[in-house]
């Protein structure tokens, strides 16, 4: 079984978001997303998720 690298797994899923209506992926501090002030730079919704782990 292939390690996972740790710098690889920050790049790709510290503080990335992805919107739920657009599924347009942002790199954003969680603190953010928790008190509202974050928008979507494509759709301009508020609603976002953590990246799926794949």
């Amino acid at each position: 079984m292939a390690t996972k690298i740790p710098a690889a797994q920050n790049r790709l899923f510290k503080n990335a978001f992805v919107c739920k209506e657009c599924k347009h992926k942002m790199k954003l501090e969680p603190l953010k997303i928790l008190t509202g002030k974050a928008r979507c730079r494509k759709c301009g919704k508020k609603d976002f998720r953590p990246v799926r782990k794949k």
